[in-house]
């Protein structure tokens, strides 16, 4: 009886302890710097303050990455089926060069900017990075209401984008 009590409490404790979602970006997150494609430095949040009241559909990718390439038709296609939202488009390649390529390879529509401070900079730790592609979503309101996807299929991101 002892050992189901401790069990019970154990468990109760352990989903009683589980983190929020996260809904808004951290102080570091907005302030890390970007690349614009005219080779301009932007801070993040002033990205956000472009699509203020927008919904923004965002996609962390690296054109090396085989896992991101294979997603940019789905990306495509939701950009087709809600071109109301705003797309911003945030790489992790490894140069200018080697990005700009890539937007121009795939044919990529939307905002692009180069994450030079890269997956352990503010941005990447802000959002964990353990895998590209990466989508989120944020409302109108400027909440992360998708925190996390890797792929276009995740039942959160679809649940959001209807």
């Amino acid at each position: 009886m002892k050992k189901i009590l401790f069990s019970f409490l154990l468990g109760s404790a352990l989903l009683n302890c589980q983190s929020k979602p996260i809904t808004t970006f951290s102080e570091a997150a907005l302030n890390d710097e970007f690349i614009t494609l005219d080779e301009k430095v932007v801070s993040f949040g002033a990205i956000l303050d472009q699509h203020k009241g927008q919904t923004i559909f965002i996609d962390v990718w690296a054109s090396w990455c085989k896992d991101c390439r294979k997603g940019l038709p789905k990306v495509k296609e939701i950009q087709k089926d809600y071109p109301e939202m705003a797309y911003v488009f945030l790489s992790l390649d490894k140069s200018l060069g080697a990005w700009k390529k890539g937007i121009q390879t795939y044919n990529l529509q939307g905002d692009h900017y180069f994450m030079q401070s890269g997956w352990k900079g503010a941005m990447g730790t802000f959002l964990d990075l353990d895998w590209i592609p990466r989508y989120m979503i944020v409302n109108p309101e400027g909440e992360i209401v998708v925190f996390k996807a890797i792929k276009t299929k995740d039942k959160n991101l679809r649940k959001h984008l209807k």
